[in-house]
Formats: C-alpha cells, sequence, structure tokens
C-alpha cells in the first residue's frame, strides 16, 4: 500500500522568498516556527513575532546559524498596539513588508482553562480563545492592510486556520467557533483588498504535531481519566482519521502556508485551502 512520506524538514525551494520580507506570528514554536526556517532557507527576510520571547529569539538564532535574516519582535496579536508594532519593526528593520502568515492560535485560551462544551466552558477559555483566534487575527490583517495599501504595491496574507474552520468538532467551542470566523474573515479580505492586488487565503489543517496538540491531547487524557460523561469526545458518527492516517508535520503544513504565500499561487484568493490529509473529503 502507498505510503504518505511528509515532506523532509531539510527541503526547500532556493530564491522562491528572495528579496521579500515576511511577518510571522506564532512564530516561536510549532507550525509558525517550522514555516519561518524554511521561509529564510528561501531568501525571506523573517520578522518572527511571538509573545514568547526565549522561545522567538532562539527561532531567530536558528535561522542566523543556518545563514538566514531574521528579527524577533515580542507580540500579543490579542493588543492591536502591538500588531501595528510588528508591522512598524518590519518596515523599520527591512524597508517594507510583502507577506504576512497570522499563524498565532490557542486551542485551550492560552492556558487559562481548558476547553470543555459551551454550558460546563468557563468564561476565560471562551473569551481568551475568541480574543487571540479571532481578534488576534483582524488586529494582525488591520495593521498589515493599512501598510500593505499605502505601500501601494500589492501583498500577500495567508491567515492560519484549521479543519475546524470546515467542519464541527467536539468539546473546543471557542476554538470552532473563532477558526469558522477566520475563514469568513479571509473570503472578506479578499473580496475587498482585490483592487488594491492583495491576496489573501487561510490554510486549514487537520491534527498536527505541535506543542499546542500535546497540550490538547494531555487534556484529553485527563479527562477521559476523570469518567465523567462530559469528557467522552467521541460521539457517535464521528470519523477517527482522514484519508491519511497520520498526523501531520509542522514542516507540511510549512509547506503549504509557503505555496499559498508565493507566486506560484498568483491566481489564488479567497481560497480556503485543507492541508488536512483529506478529512473534509468526505
Amino acid at each position: 500500500m502507498q505510503s504518505f512520506i511528509p515532506v523532509d524538514p531539510d527541503y526547500f525551494i532556493p530564491n522562491r522568498f528572495a528579496n521579500s520580507v515576511m511577518l510571522i506570528t506564532g512564530a516561536a514554536k510549532g507550525i509558525g516556527r517550522s514555516t519561518a526556517i524554511r521561509a529564510a532557507r528561501e531568501g525571506a527576510r523573517v520578522v518572527v513575532c511571538d509573545i514568547d520571547e526565549a522561545a522567538g529569539q532562539a527561532c531567530v538564532d536558528a535561522i542566523r546559524v543556518a545563514g538566514g535574516e531574521a528579527i524577533f519582535c515580542r507580540v500579543d496579536v490579542a493588543s492591536r498596539q502591538d500588531a501595528e508594532k510588528m508591522v512598524a519593526r518590519a518596515v523599520e528593520a527591512y524597508g517594507g513588508l510583502d507577506i504576512a502568515i497570522n499563524n498565532a492560535g490557542v486551542m485551550d485560551g492560552g492556558g487559562s482553562d481548558v476547553p470543555a462544551p459551551l454550558h460546563l466552558a468557563t468564561d476565560g477559555y471562551l473569551r481568551r480563545t475568541i480574543e487571540i483566534n479571532l481578534f488576534g487575527t483582524i488586529n494582525s490583517c488591520t495593521e498589515e492592510l493599512k501598510y500593505f495599501v499605502a505601500q501601494g504595491r500589492g501583498g500577500v496574507i495567508v491567515n492560519v486556520g484549521s479543519v475546524t474552520a470546515l467542519i464541527g468538532n467536539p468539546g473546543t467551542p471557542a476554538y470552532v467557533a473563532s477558526k469558522h470566523a477566520i475563514s469568513g474573515l479571509t473570503r472578506a479580505i479578499a473580496i475587498d483588498y482585490a483592487p488594491y492586488g492583495i491576496r489573501c487565503n487561510s490554510v486549514n489543517m487537520a491534527t498536527t504535531e505541535t506543542p499546542m496538540f500535546e497540550r490538547a491531547l494531555a487534556t484529553v487524557m485527563e479527562k477521559r481519566a476523570s469518567g465523567r460523561a462530559e469528557a467522552n469526545m467521541v460521539r457517535k458518527g464521528l470519523k477517527s482519521t482522514g484519508l491519511i492516517e497520520r498526523n501531520s508535520t509542522p514542516w507540511e503544513q510549512g509547506s503549504t502556508i509557503l505555496f499559498a504565500a508565493s507566486k506560484d499561487a498568483s491566481n489564488i484568493t479567497g481560497a480556503l485551502l485543507a492541508s488536512d490529509g483529506g478529512w473534509t473529503a468526505f
């Protein structure tokens, strides 16, 4: 039987983003980190944006050791002022901005509380998840679009969604709602800013092996161990796998994100790209 071999973490396309300035939020770990490292290998000057200073600077150091260009900017995307600051930092350091990857997001409210069905969910989980995922993306897009329009030479935005932006999912109501909202936001931006030469797409992955997934898995196992009925996130009729019966890697998702950001995707805008191993195909 044919196996689906993940993309090699060392694979890249030389000079694909030569002379481009790329801003990536949530770039300290997981998908964002893999995307930043590969983008730098492909010639981008990368602005690594994250709330985690130590991990963000470590990502920058890894890029520089390999001969790439990168700077770190501490950003809480839930802050409009921080979103404005990160765009200004890109322009100050590199003279402009060409591509923005809005990847920052959480499943569990950033650790403030654990996900739960809606009638059991805490206000902290609900509000913080929506604040980071939805308003964080809105804040980032707003400041990026301001600059792209003023710059007058177009631009590219890739919003990182989730397979849960395309389907339902048990036990994570705020996450599902926020990711569905990102789908609508992506399409609205594509429509409003096409006259300015700005493309906007989203990439929507299923289970990917990242620190966020590891936290989510630990939470699920803890809930199941409790024995409570609401802890069972398996519901009748739910699928347990996609067509590719394994989790994806951050490097696979980074590859898809960078395709959407590249000139190879020049005729794609307003698309909700499903990088989900065939999860939504059936």
